[in-house]
């Protein structure tokens, strides 16, 4: 059972982004399922334990459609900021991004830390990807990795009804699982993320990428507007 009402083409969707942004691979689908009855019967399991970063590009770039519980989240901060286990007391002190070098003070790593959003810990039973065009599950969010060019198309069109501003939130880390699905799911609006050391060391974010995290709510407005933005006079 789908748990949104509006009927949303995915598929069609998803080639609108890919043809008028030039993307480079699919937008990836992704859902916080609380339930072990929410995951689509038949959908793969995830054997190995990974990043979730590194299981957005296997969706995005590989095609791959599975979920992953816990156990199979190698990146304790991801799992943290995407409600599937605790905050480990390093993270949660500040000391892990201290040791790595990232802040000057240990004052400013936790302040840094408190601020990252995080799915109540405990309420996600798995995470579950697929390329939006072939998605069996009802996404939370959809994360876009492009240019900033095509992201400066995006920004175009989640403006284009209202106006207004986009005001961006991130701090160079956690960039994938928490600046773009955590609080994307959170509150309801478009983020953009600059992708992490993490991310972009192990899930292939190139140098020229960005990472952009849409509520699944949005999509059909957007690639409505996409197709107007970018034929728009003017547009580059």
């Amino acid at each position: 059972m789908s748990d949104i009402r509006t009927a949303i083409d995915y598929a069609g969707i998803s080639e609108t982004l890919k043809h008028y942004l030039g993307l480079s691979g699919s937008p990836v689908a992704v859902k916080f399922a609380q339930a072990k009855e929410q995951i689509p019967e038949g959908m793969e399991e995830l054997a190995e334990a990974t990043r979730h970063c590194q299981m957005v590009s296997w969706a995005r770039k590989d095609g791959r459609i599975f979920y992953a519980t816990a156990d199979k989240h190698a990146c304790q901060g991801g799992a943290w900021a995407l409600g599937l286990k605790e905050i480990t007391p390093s993270l949660k002190s500040g000391e892990f991004y201290y040791k790595l070098g990232k802040f000057d003070t240990w004052a400013g790593c936790k302040r840094t830390i408190d601020r990252v959003p995080h799915v109540e810990s405990g309420t996600t039973y798995a995470t579950m990807y697929a390329p939006l065009e072939k998605t069996p599950f009802t996404p939370t969010v959809v994360l876009i990795v492009t240019t900033p060019r095509a992201m400066l198309k995006l920004a175009q069109s989640v403006l284009y009804k209202l106006g207004g501003r986009i005001e961006a939130n991130f701090a160079g880390i956690q960039s994938v699982c928490a600046d773009t699905t955590a609080q994307t799911y959170l509150n309801g609006r478009v983020n953009f993320s600059l992708g992490c050391d993490g991310s972009r060391k192990f899930s292939g974010i190139a140098e020229e990428e960005m990472v952009m995290g849409i509520p699944v709510e949005l999509l059909p407005e957007i690639a409505e507007a996409i197709k107007v933005v970018t034929s728009a006079p003017g547009s580059v």
